[in-house]
């Protein structure tokens, strides 16, 4: 075995800065969240993603083909039952967040560069994690292989080459030795169970901030899902969650600040 770790990504939301975002009743425009998510489990435990997606089927009353299973099709009773399936497997979940209308005019003007600049802060995070549990995960090379759900207009090579240059910059604080930059893949959705369970997992996390058809964010499934969270030292905030800029930034809604006081462990 290569990998002593593999992680899924997928993302909720989009990364639009038109300055014309969603309003009440689904009117037109762009989400008010991007949320980038990470679901990490042991790389000889990836052929169990496929029984714990299955799981999540059956339990939803085994309608939906595995390549169809989208966590944005459910309804809040199947949400809730898929984050309920999930919530005590081996898995560990990574956040960012990021509240687009807090971000300037003007400063991502190219395309993917919001996107690349969260998932610099992820590759953080998973680093850190596979870093220090180690000792625990004897298998393997002691790195960590990504694999993307596939995006149209990105171009993976790209990503790759940006993390490089970030190898240059003393402020990023990626542990290079367990990343495996040259092994970073990108797979449709449907091609691999483990895709499947990160979308349901920043479907989850991504209700819990952006409003939906009448104003409401859902917090349910995140408190479903906090066991499975990545915490360091009891801390959880700026570990599995991360909210770029900060909250202070956000103009968090009463239901938002509820969900950031979930997680904000003293």
């Amino acid at each position: 075995m290569k990998h002593s770790y593999i992680a899924y990504i997928d993302e909720a939301g989009d990364d639009g800065l038109s300055g014309k975002y969603r309003g009440l009743n689904g009117q037109g425009g762009a989400s008010h969240w991007l949320v980038l998510t990470a679901t990490i489990w042991r790389a000889s435990r990836d052929i169990d993603s496929v029984r714990w997606r299955d799981e999540v089927i059956s339990t939803l009353g085994g309608k939906f083909r595995r390549d169809t299973l989208h966590c944005q099709n459910l309804n809040h009773q199947q949400r809730f039952a898929a984050a309920s399936c999930l919530s005590n497997k081996p898995i560990r979940i990574i956040n960012i967040l990021s509240y687009k209308k807090s971000i300037p005019d003007g400063i991502y003007r190219e395309k993917n560069q919001l996107y690349f600049y969260l998932c610099r802060y992820l590759m953080e995070r998973i680093s850190w994690f596979c870093r220090d549990q180690r000792e625990f995960v004897p298998e393997g090379n002691g790195k960590v292989k990504i694999i993307f759900s596939r995006r149209g207009g990105m171009s993976y090579e790209n990503f790759r080459e940006y993390l490089c240059k970030l190898k240059r910059d003393r402020s990023v604080t990626i542990n290079w030795s367990v990343l495996d930059v040259d092994a970073i893949d990108a797979l449709d959705h449907k091609k691999r169970a483990g895709l499947q369970i990160s979308d349901i997992a920043a479907t989850c996390f991504s209700n819990a901030v952006e409003p939906d058809y009448y104003g409401n964010c859902e917090i349910k499934y995140a408190k479903k899902l906090k066991p499975l969270v990545y915490r360091h030292n009891r801390r959880f905030i700026n570990y599995g969650i991360k909210v770029v800029k900060g909250t202070s930034a956000a103009e968090l809604s009463a239901q938002q600040n509820e969900f950031v006081d979930l997680f904000d462990v003293k």
